[in-house]
C-alpha cells in the first residue's frame, strides 16, 4: 500500500487515534504520539483492540517514557451532544496534537477522515495496526479512557461502567432503563435519547 507521506522526509511524524466514539456515556478521548527513530517501544505496539488489558497497561507507561512527545485530550459529553460525535472526535484530536511539546511536521490519523487543521496530514485506514505512532496513540487513548470510566464507576456504581466502559451492553441498557441517564450519558445518542428521562441529580 502506498501513502502520500514518506517517513524519511519528516523529523517529527505524529500518529493520532481516538477511543470512545461508540459508547453511550463518557467523553471521547484522542491521543497523539511522536517517536524518535528506533524507539524501542515502537517495536512492541499494535492496535489496542488486539492487545489484552494487561498488555495495554504494560505499554502505557513505556510509551509515555520513551516517546519524544505525547498528549492525551478529551471532548466532553456536552461537546459531543452539541457538535455530534464526529466533530467532537476531531476536536479531541486537535487538542491532542496542539498540546504536544514538539509540534509535528506530518500527522497520520487512523481512519478515513481528517480534522480541519493546518497540519500536513493523511488518514490511514487500519493505521492503528500498521503505523507505530498511531498504534501507540490508540493504546494511550484506550487506556486513559478505561481508567476514566472506572473512576466514574465509583461515582455512579449502579451503571457498571467498570465492565463496559460506557458501551451499550445489555447490562448498561438495563441500568439505563432502571435508573435513567446520569450526568455523563450522551443525551444525543439514540438509546439514551429514547428514554426521555430527566438526568439524575447526582
Amino acid at each position: 500500500m502506498s501513502y502520500l507521506f514518506d517517513e524519511t522526509d519528516y523529523s517529527y511524524l505524529c500518529g493520532v487515534d481516538e477511543a470512545g466514539r461508540g459508547p453511550l456515556a463518557g467523553p471521547v478521548v484522542a491521543a497523539a504520539v511522536i517517536f524518535i527513530k528506533d524507539c524501542p517501544v515502537a517495536k512492541l505496539v499494535r492496535d489496542s483492540k488486539k492487545l489484552s488489558e494487561n498488555k495495554r497497561e504494560e505499554l502505557y507507561p513505556l510509551i509515555k517514557e520513551q516517546a519524544l512527545a505525547w498528549s492525551i485530550a478529551e471532548a466532553s459529553v456536552e461537546e459531543i451532544d452539541e457538535l455530534n460525535i464526529l466533530q467532537a472526535t476531531f476536536l479531541a484530536m486537535k487538542r491532542a496534537v496542539c498540546s504536544l511539546i514538539v509540534q509535528p511536521d506530518f500527522v497520520l490519523v487512523d481512519g478515513n477522515r481528517l480534522p480541519r487543521w493546518e497540519y500536513r496530514s493523511e488518514p490511514i485506514i487500519g493505521g492503528d495496526d500498521i503505523i507505530p505512532e498511531i498504534s501507540a496513540a490508540s493504546i494511550l487513548a484506550k487506556t486513559y479512557r478505561d481508567h476514566l470510566m472506572k473512576e466514574y464507576a465509583g461515582q455512579y456504581p449502579e451503571y457498571g461502567f467498570e465492565h463496559h466502559m460506557g458501551y451499550g451492553t445489555k447490562e448498561h441498557l438495563e441500568a439505563l432503563i432502571k435508573y435513567g441517564p446520569c450526568s455523563i450519558h450522551r443525551r444525543s445518542f439514540k438509546p439514551v435519547k429514547q428514554l426521555g428521562v430527566l438526568p439524575k441529580g447526582n
